[in-house]
Protein backbone atom coordinates (compact mmCIF):
# COMPACT_ATOMS: atom_id res chain seq x y z
CA UNK A 1 0.00 0.00 0.00
CA UNK A 2 2.98 2.24 1.03
CA UNK A 3 4.25 1.98 -2.57
CA UNK A 4 0.46 2.92 -4.29
CA UNK A 5 0.06 5.75 -2.27
CA UNK A 6 3.81 6.95 -3.11
CA UNK A 7 2.37 6.87 -6.97
CA UNK A 8 -0.55 9.14 -5.94
CA UNK A 9 -4.09 8.84 -6.40
CA UNK A 10 -4.45 7.99 -9.95
CA UNK A 11 -1.87 5.05 -10.07
CA UNK A 12 -2.42 2.34 -12.16
CA UNK A 13 -0.57 -0.79 -12.01
CA UNK A 14 0.02 -4.62 -12.12
CA UNK A 15 1.13 -7.03 -10.05
CA UNK A 16 4.42 -6.82 -11.85
CA UNK A 17 4.78 -3.63 -10.41
CA UNK A 18 5.64 -5.46 -7.15
CA UNK A 19 7.69 -8.34 -7.94
CA UNK A 20 10.84 -6.46 -6.39
CA UNK A 21 8.87 -6.75 -3.18
CA UNK A 22 7.61 -9.97 -3.05
CA UNK A 23 6.73 -13.23 -4.79
CA UNK A 24 4.31 -13.42 -7.35
CA UNK A 25 1.27 -15.30 -5.01
CA UNK A 26 2.09 -13.30 -2.38
CA UNK A 27 1.66 -9.76 -4.09
CA UNK A 28 -1.74 -11.24 -5.66
CA UNK A 29 -2.46 -12.24 -2.06
CA UNK A 30 -1.77 -8.79 -1.15
CA UNK A 31 -3.39 -7.10 -3.95
CA UNK A 32 -6.56 -8.85 -3.37
CA UNK A 33 -6.69 -7.95 0.43
CA UNK A 34 -6.54 -4.71 -0.09
CA UNK A 35 -8.86 -4.43 -3.08
CA UNK A 36 -11.58 -6.51 -0.78
CA UNK A 37 -11.01 -3.50 1.81
CA UNK A 38 -11.60 -0.92 -0.25
CA UNK A 39 -7.81 0.84 -0.66
CA UNK A 40 -7.32 -0.32 -3.71
CA UNK A 41 -9.72 -0.79 -6.72
CA UNK A 42 -9.52 -3.81 -9.64
CA UNK A 43 -9.93 -2.44 -13.03
CA UNK A 44 -9.38 -5.76 -14.90
CA UNK A 45 -7.98 -9.21 -14.43
CA UNK A 46 -4.39 -8.11 -13.15
CA UNK A 47 -5.02 -4.57 -13.52
CA UNK A 48 -5.18 -1.95 -10.34
CA UNK A 49 -5.55 1.54 -9.04
CA UNK A 50 -5.37 3.45 -6.09
CA UNK A 51 -8.36 6.10 -7.66
CA UNK A 52 -8.57 9.75 -7.28
CA UNK A 53 -12.14 10.47 -5.64
CA UNK A 54 -14.35 13.35 -6.33
CA UNK A 55 -16.44 13.95 -3.18
CA UNK A 56 -19.53 14.07 -5.41
CA UNK A 57 -19.03 11.82 -8.31
CA UNK A 58 -16.75 8.87 -5.97
CA UNK A 59 -13.77 7.24 -7.33
CA UNK A 60 -12.72 8.15 -10.76
CA UNK A 61 -11.71 6.36 -13.92
CA UNK A 62 -8.23 6.20 -14.24
CA UNK A 63 -6.37 8.31 -17.41
CA UNK A 64 -6.04 6.04 -20.26
CA UNK A 65 -2.35 7.03 -20.45
CA UNK A 66 -1.74 5.34 -17.34
CA UNK A 67 -3.56 2.56 -17.77
CA UNK A 68 -1.62 1.93 -21.40
CA UNK A 69 1.59 2.48 -19.47
CA UNK A 70 1.19 0.15 -16.64
CA UNK A 71 0.16 -2.39 -19.55
CA UNK A 72 2.82 -1.88 -21.41
CA UNK A 73 5.22 -1.84 -18.35
CA UNK A 74 4.17 -5.58 -17.41
CA UNK A 75 5.09 -6.20 -20.62
CA UNK A 76 8.67 -4.58 -21.07
CA UNK A 77 6.67 -2.93 -23.99
CA UNK A 78 6.20 0.33 -25.51
CA UNK A 79 2.78 2.09 -26.03
CA UNK A 80 2.00 4.96 -27.99
CA UNK A 81 -1.54 7.10 -28.70
CA UNK A 82 -2.39 6.49 -32.11
CA UNK A 83 -5.44 7.01 -34.39
CA UNK A 84 -8.46 9.66 -33.46
CA UNK A 85 -6.90 9.93 -29.95
CA UNK A 86 -3.04 11.49 -31.14
CA UNK A 87 -5.30 14.08 -33.07
CA UNK A 88 -7.58 14.93 -30.46
CA UNK A 89 -4.15 14.94 -28.06
CA UNK A 90 -2.35 17.22 -30.08
CA UNK A 91 -5.29 19.85 -30.34
CA UNK A 92 -6.07 18.71 -33.68
CA UNK A 93 -9.75 17.33 -33.07
CA UNK A 94 -11.84 18.91 -30.35
CA UNK A 95 -13.74 15.32 -30.42
CA UNK A 96 -12.80 13.10 -27.28
CA UNK A 97 -13.28 9.30 -28.80
CA UNK A 98 -14.89 7.07 -26.74
CA UNK A 99 -11.92 4.43 -27.59
CA UNK A 100 -8.28 5.44 -26.60
CA UNK A 101 -6.09 3.39 -28.96
CA UNK A 102 -2.34 2.80 -28.38
CA UNK A 103 0.38 1.32 -30.64
CA UNK A 104 2.55 -1.08 -29.31
CA UNK A 105 5.46 -3.35 -29.99
CA UNK A 106 4.07 -5.90 -27.10
CA UNK A 107 0.32 -7.99 -26.73
CA UNK A 108 -2.88 -6.69 -27.89
CA UNK A 109 -5.19 -5.90 -25.04
CA UNK A 110 -8.25 -4.01 -24.19
CA UNK A 111 -9.52 -2.93 -21.43
CA UNK A 112 -13.15 -1.49 -21.01
CA UNK A 113 -13.14 1.28 -18.22
CA UNK A 114 -17.08 2.56 -17.89
CA UNK A 115 -18.14 3.91 -21.19
CA UNK A 116 -14.37 4.28 -22.39
CA UNK A 117 -12.22 1.89 -23.93
CA UNK A 118 -8.41 1.69 -23.74
CA UNK A 119 -7.06 -0.04 -26.70
CA UNK A 120 -3.62 -1.59 -26.97
CA UNK A 121 -3.02 -2.91 -30.38
CA UNK A 122 0.20 -4.97 -31.88
CA UNK A 123 1.78 -3.16 -34.00
CA UNK A 124 5.14 -3.41 -36.59
CA UNK A 125 7.93 -1.37 -35.77
CA UNK A 126 7.60 0.43 -38.70
CA UNK A 127 4.24 1.77 -36.98
CA UNK A 128 5.93 2.71 -33.85
CA UNK A 129 8.06 5.78 -34.79
CA UNK A 130 9.76 7.64 -31.64
CA UNK A 131 7.21 5.36 -29.57
CA UNK A 132 5.57 7.37 -25.76
CA UNK A 133 7.28 10.54 -26.76
CA UNK A 134 5.30 14.07 -28.47
CA UNK A 135 7.17 13.41 -31.42
CA UNK A 136 5.35 9.88 -31.48
CA UNK A 137 2.18 11.10 -31.09
CA UNK A 138 2.67 13.99 -33.57
CA UNK A 139 3.23 11.04 -36.24
CA UNK A 140 0.04 9.62 -35.57
CA UNK A 141 -1.78 12.58 -35.35
CA UNK A 142 -0.49 13.06 -38.83
CA UNK A 143 -1.03 9.06 -40.16
CA UNK A 144 -4.99 10.09 -38.90
CA UNK A 145 -5.56 13.33 -40.28
CA UNK A 146 -3.89 12.39 -43.30
CA UNK A 147 -1.97 14.46 -46.01
CA UNK A 148 -4.92 17.25 -46.56
CA UNK A 149 -4.40 18.74 -42.64
CA UNK A 150 -0.69 18.44 -42.71
CA UNK A 151 -0.56 22.50 -42.88
CA UNK A 152 -2.63 22.13 -39.41
CA UNK A 153 -0.05 19.13 -38.25
CA UNK A 154 2.68 21.41 -38.92
CA UNK A 155 1.17 24.79 -37.26
CA UNK A 156 0.17 22.74 -34.18
CA UNK A 157 3.23 20.86 -33.74
CA UNK A 158 5.82 23.55 -34.59
CA UNK A 159 4.46 25.21 -31.05
CA UNK A 160 3.69 22.65 -28.70
CA UNK A 161 6.76 20.33 -29.53
CA UNK A 162 10.14 21.32 -27.30
CA UNK A 163 13.65 21.78 -29.63
CA UNK A 164 14.67 18.15 -28.25
CA UNK A 165 10.84 16.49 -29.59
CA UNK A 166 11.66 18.24 -32.98
CA UNK A 167 14.97 17.20 -33.34
CA UNK A 168 13.80 13.44 -32.20
CA UNK A 169 11.25 14.04 -34.79
CA UNK A 170 13.68 15.19 -37.49
CA UNK A 171 15.90 11.74 -36.68
CA UNK A 172 13.21 9.51 -36.99
CA UNK A 173 11.63 11.16 -40.47
CA UNK A 174 13.46 8.45 -42.37
CA UNK A 175 11.18 5.67 -40.44
CA UNK A 176 7.98 7.36 -41.53
CA UNK A 177 5.83 6.77 -45.18
CA UNK A 178 7.49 8.97 -47.84
CA UNK A 179 4.45 11.25 -47.96
CA UNK A 180 5.29 11.84 -44.05
CA UNK A 181 8.60 12.90 -44.39
CA UNK A 182 8.65 16.62 -45.34
CA UNK A 183 5.73 17.55 -42.93
CA UNK A 184 8.16 16.33 -40.46
CA UNK A 185 11.35 17.59 -41.49
CA UNK A 186 9.15 21.19 -41.63
CA UNK A 187 7.93 20.89 -37.78
CA UNK A 188 11.76 19.91 -36.86
CA UNK A 189 12.93 23.01 -39.27
CA UNK A 190 11.51 25.25 -36.76
CA UNK A 191 13.51 24.69 -33.80
CA UNK A 192 16.53 25.93 -35.95
CA UNK A 193 14.48 28.99 -36.76
CA UNK A 194 13.75 30.05 -33.44
CA UNK A 195 16.84 29.17 -32.30
CA UNK A 196 18.69 30.99 -35.23
CA UNK A 197 16.12 34.00 -35.15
Amino acid sequence: MRRARAGGRGGVFTPTDFLDVAARAAVDQSLSRLVKSGKLRRLARGLYDYPKVHPKLGALSPAPDDVARALARETGSQAQIAGAYAANALGLSTQVPAKSVYLTDGPSRRIVLGRRVVDLRHAAPKHLIAPGSPAGTVVQALRHVGPARAADVVQVASRRLSASDKKLLVSNAVKAPAWMRPTLISIGNTASDVVNG
